[in-house]
This record gives C-alpha cells, sequence and structure tokens, in this order.
C-alpha cells in the first residue's frame, strides 16, 4: 500500500507538499468524526457502540502498524467501515439479514455471480466507487506527515482486539440479531468471534468424534426395483402451511382438503426455518439431515455443503435407474443452489432464466414446466423431479392474479394480509387439483407418486400465532424452535399407482425423513445409509435433529463422514 503511495504521489507531484500542521490535525479530526457520525447512524445502545469504538480503534492501530501515517490509517480505516456498513445494508435490503463475518470466510462465485446478475449495475458503480477512493487518497497521502511508533501501535491495537474478544464472547451475538438490520459493525465483529469459537469446537458441522460409536457399512449398492417405479415429483409449496390450525383465523369451507394425502391423513412436517431461508428445507429434503447439524452456520448450509454432502435422495434415486431434474424459480446461483443441488445427484438443473420464469408465478406455470418435462424425458425411464410453485411467497398486501379467484370474498382476518394469503392458497390447491387431472388424462400409461411439502411458515403467522406478542418473545419462541413456528405440512399422493409403504409417514414427522418416506412409498430399494436411518426414526418417534439432544444427529453424521458421504467438513 505504502508502495502505491508513493508512486501515486511522484505522478501527481507537480508543487512541494503542504505542510500545515493545522490542516494535518483538521483532516484528521475529520476523518475521526466521520467515523462517529457512521457510529451514531448505525449502532443502537451502548455495548454496540463500544464495540464499534473498539473495532475503529483496532483498524486505526492495524493500518498505523503497516504505515505508521494517522490520517492515512484513518482514511483506509473509514472506507473499510463504510464498505462494510454499505454492504450490510445492501445484503439486508435483498436477504433481510445483515452482513456476517461468514460472508468472507467463504465467497464463492455463485455469491459474486448472482449480485452481478441481479444487480448488474453493480459492477459499474464499484469501478467507479474504486477509482474516486484511489483519487481522494492521493491528496491525503501527500499532507499526512505525522507519524505514530509501531511499537504503540502494536499496544494499542493488541488492547483493543483483546476487548473485542472479551465483549464479544461475554455477550454472543443471538440468531435474531442478523435480522434486525441495525448494528452492522458491532455485529459483524461479534459474528467473527463467535464463528470463530465455533470453528474450533466442532468445525462446520456437528459430529461425534472418530471412533466414538461402532462403525456401520454403507457399501454402495445397486438398486434393483422389483417391479417398474413410478415418476416421482417432489414439490416445495413456498411459505404453506394449514393457518386454520392458528385460533381466531377464519378459512372457507373447503379449504383443509389441499393438505391431506391420498389416503385422508393430513400430516404435519417439522422444519427448521421459521418466515424465510427455503434453503434449510432444500437441504433437508434432498439430503436426507438436519441443516441445524451446521450450528451458526445453518444460514449458509448450502454454500458449505455443495460439493461436500454426497448423501441425498436424488443420489439414491439415481441408483434406481432415475433420472433427475429440478425446476429451480429463482437464479440457479442463488445460495449455491445449483452446485449444492448437483452434489445431492440432481443431473438437469434448469432455473428461472431458463424456464423464462417472471419473479413469481402462478404454480399453474410450474406445473405446466413439470408436465413438459414428463413429456419429453419419460421415455428414458423414471424421471424424479424437485420442482418449487411460488404463489404464496410474500408481499401479501396487494392482490396477485385478482382474476383467477372470480367473485372471492375475504374470510375477514386480521391483519389483512392473512386473507390474501388465504385466497393464494386456494389458487394453489385448485391448479394442484388441475395438475393431477391432466397427468391422469395426459399420461394414462404411466404412474407417478408426488410428495409435496410446506417449506417454512410465512412471516405474518407470528403476529397471527400470537397476537401483539413483542420482538424480543418473538426471537425467544425462534430461539427455542417453538413448534407452533416450526410447522408446516407434507401429503403423499399418488395418479395411476398405489403407494407401497407409509409406514415412515408419521402424523407428525421431521423434515430429514421426507426422502425415506419417498423410497418407501415408491416401493424402492433402500441402500444402508436409508435402512439405518430408517431405525433412528423409529427410535426418535419421527425427531432427527431434537431426538436425545441432537446426539442421534451427530452419530449419524460420524457414520456419514466415515462412509465418505460427507467429506472435508
Amino acid at each position: 500500500m505504502s508502495i502505491m503511495f508513493r508512486a501515486a504521489e511522484r505522478l501527481t507531484n507537480l508543487q512541494p507538499p503542504i505542510s500545515s500542521s493545522r490542516m494535518q490535525a483538521a483532516g484528521l479530526v475529520g476523518l475521526h468524526v466521520a467515523a462517529a457520525g457512521v457510529l451514531w447512524r448505525t449502532e443502537h445502545q451502548l455495548f454496540h457502540a463500544v464495540l464499534f469504538a473498539l473495532a475503529w480503534g483496532w483498524l486505526n492501530f492495524a493500518w498505523l502498524v503497516v504505515l505508521r501515517r494517522p490520517a492515512m490509517s484513518a482514511a483506509l480505516s473509514l472506507l473499510i467501515v463504510c464498505a462494510v456498513v454499505l454492504l450490510s445494508q445492501f445484503k439486508a435490503g435483498v436477504m433481510w439479514t445483515t452482513l456476517s463475518f461468514f460472508d468472507f470466510l467463504i465467497v464463492d462465485p455463485d455469491t459474486v455471480g448472482f449480485l452481478l446478475a441481479t444487480f448488474p449495475q453493480l459492477r459499474l458503480s464499484l469501478i467507479v466507487a474504486g477509482l474516486l477512493v484511489v483519487l481522494l487518497f492521493i491528496p491525503i497521502w501527500r499532507l499526512d506527515r505525522f507519524q505514530v511508533r509501531r511499537r504503540t501501535s502494536v499496544v494499542g491495537g493488541t488492547a483493543c482486539l483483546a476487548a473485542l474478544w472479551t465483549l464479544s464472547l461475554a455477550v454472543p451475538e443471538q440468531p435474531w440479531e442478523p435480522f434486525s438490520g441495525v448494528n452492522h459493525i458491532s455485529n459483524f465483529i461479534r459474528s467473527g468471534v463467535a464463528s470463530t469459537a465455533e470453528l474450533f469446537s466442532h468445525g462446520w458441522l456437528e459430529a461425534d468424534a472418530p471412533g466414538s460409536s461402532p462403525p456401520v457399512a454403507f457399501a454402495a449398492e445397486t438398486c434393483r426395483p422389483a417391479v417398474k417405479p413410478p415418476h416421482i415429483v417432489m414439490l416445495l409449496d413456498e411459505s404453506s402451511f394449514d393457518i386454520s390450525a392458528v385460533r381466531g383465523i377464519k378459512v372457507p369451507s373447503d379449504y383443509g382438503r389441499h393438505f391431506r394425502s391420498f389416503d385422508g391423513k393430513q400430516r404435519s412436517l417439522v422444519v427448521e426455518a421459521a418466515g424465510g431461508p427455503t434453503w434449510y428445507a432444500e437441504y433437508s429434503v434432498l439430503t436426507g439431515l438436519s441443516a441445524r447439524s451446521f450450528g451458526r452456520f445453518k444460514f449458509y448450509v448450502t454454500r458449505i455443503a455443495a460439493g461436500h454432502v454426497l448423501r441425498g435422495l436424488p443420489r439414491a434415486l439415481q441408483k434406481c435407474g432415475y433420472r433427475t431434474f429440478t425446476l429451480y424459480p429463482e437464479a440457479g446461483t442463488f445460495m449455491s443452489a445449483r452446485r449444492f443441488q448437483t452434489t445431492t445427484g440432481i443431473e438437469h438443473f434448469v432455473d428461472a432464466r431458463q424456464m423464462g420464469a417472471a419473479t413469481v408465478e402462478p404454480d399453474s406455470y410450474y406445473f405446466d414446466q413439470v408436465r413438459r418435462t414428463i413429456e419429453r424425458e419419460k421415455a428414458g425411464g423414471p424421471l424424479f423431479i424437485f420442482a418449487y410453485v411460488t404463489a404464496n411467497h410474500f408481499p401479501w398486501d396487494s392482490r396477485f392474479r385478482p382474476e383467477r379467484t372470480p367473485g372471492w370474498k375475504d374470510p375477514g382476518n386480521n391483519p389483512p394480509e392473512v386473507d390474501e394469503y388465504i385466497r393464494r392458497q386456494m389458487m394453489s390447491a385448485k391448479d394442484y387439483a388441475d395438475f393431477l387431472a391432466r397427468l391422469k388424462r395426459d399420461f394414462p400409461g404411466e404412474s407417478f407418486l408426488l410428495a409435496r411439502f410446506g417449506d417454512h411458515q410465512p412471516w405474518l403467522s407470528f403476529f397471527a400465532i400470537e397476537p401483539g406478542i413483542d420482538d424480543k418473545g418473538m426471537a425467544q419462541r425462534i430461539m427455542t424452535f417453538d413448534p407452533r413456528y416450526f410447522t408446516t405440512y407434507y401429503a403423499i399422493d399418488a395418479v395411476n399407482f398405489r403407494p407401497v409403504d407409509v409406514s415412515s409417514a408419521l402424523d407428525r414427522l421431521d423434515a430429514a425423513y421426507l426422502p425415506l418416506v419417498i423410497q418407501e412409498a415408491a416401493g424402492l430399494p433402500r441402500d444402508a445409509s436409508f435402512v439405518e436411518q430408517k431405525r433412528i426414526l423409529q427410535r426418535c418417534n419421527g425427531l432427527f435433529y431434537q431426538c436425545a439432544g441432537g446426539a442421534e444427529a451427530r452419530r449419524f453424521n460420524r457414520l456419514l463422514i466415515d462412509a465418505g458421504l460427507i467429506k472435508g467438513l
């Protein structure tokens, strides 16, 4: 850095540098006042302000060790602070969560590609900002003639870092805080301390120590179905659950029919996200594992698992002769979805751009995509298609495709967004019923097994389940995994086919067991890892991660690591 600015000084040194100590001091004070302004605008509560001040001190001392010049060090520190705040605000606007240390720990091409594709103007903005920074820093470098001893800087930086570490461990970041949209610098620092501590304690993934339990042989087996297997369609029903379970909610008389399976039963699915992260459910229903096994890193589960978690439902189905497809309603780079799903055995990943899909489409749009895929590919053998339907996605403060529900009358719920949510669910139910009828009519010689599920509850359920609850109370419910907020539904249906075995389809089931349910219902032989997981299901009565305080999940993760089905974690 020093070499760069010295070269810039020589190129622009048209007159002797101004040496006024008063001007230098004023510039230095101005930079620190600007930092104080950032603190005032972005940090809330004294504790977070203290962390910001300590972080500011550490950054300045770190640059002083390298440069010895206080104005240049303050300018570079201010640049970093502003960059982190702006990036954090940008991320919060896109994903409802502020910047985390983990965002820098794993910077993958998918994330960069997603941002540049979603915000094409970002590339030019970054280039212009970089040029402006260089032009502004040249005069600062020329004017800055004060120097600080490196020994002083090392002592000051060490003291600030020790204080940051101690305070961050004493008051660790809570899981709900990144969703608050404030305290960008202090929470970034705390996330770094917490992430480092967690990595040192158990790594990326919770698993038993090697040799702590007898090994189980997960041999690579060939699947030979006794009869022609059905095509399998797994449907992720965005933000959907039976809201009539909430006391006081009014719904149409035939509302509950959509949540029943072929046998008339209504079944509940225990998921690991509330109000937002669809990719938790993606991980569970594709791998048969728990996102919670990644601890505080679970928000990034698909990015971490990509290339490392090799076990999954699509891979198991491939052994049975299936060709595997995903119809994804977003860019394939979002949360590394394409890389993750191909890791689990998805051969053909088709994202929104390839389908020509808009931001939100009626469910009938994606059902048509499934039907066309079947028509095009059915001659090549049985198909597994993982598709998403998104009509229930937020926001619900405006009518989505009102022409689809002529004569609709709101049930009269509060808040009014609940009525729009229910209306969209009724649209989904009709589109799904039409889809089943089309399959039966268009493919009379083909058999189909369908499994559909809600990935998480919508955020509006938070206010419907407990009206008047404050943010602190809601955070406590989420942190303790209150089942009222983590229960959706799953249903098994069939066309020209009778499900073979639904013994694992319990009335209440953890999402990690859905791959097992699908294989048994299709009448497919299970590989050894799913045979072992069936034993866990029976011991734990449908629970997975929550069973025995996480012991069963940790043991199973170790078995998969020893078998080479989880690598590098």
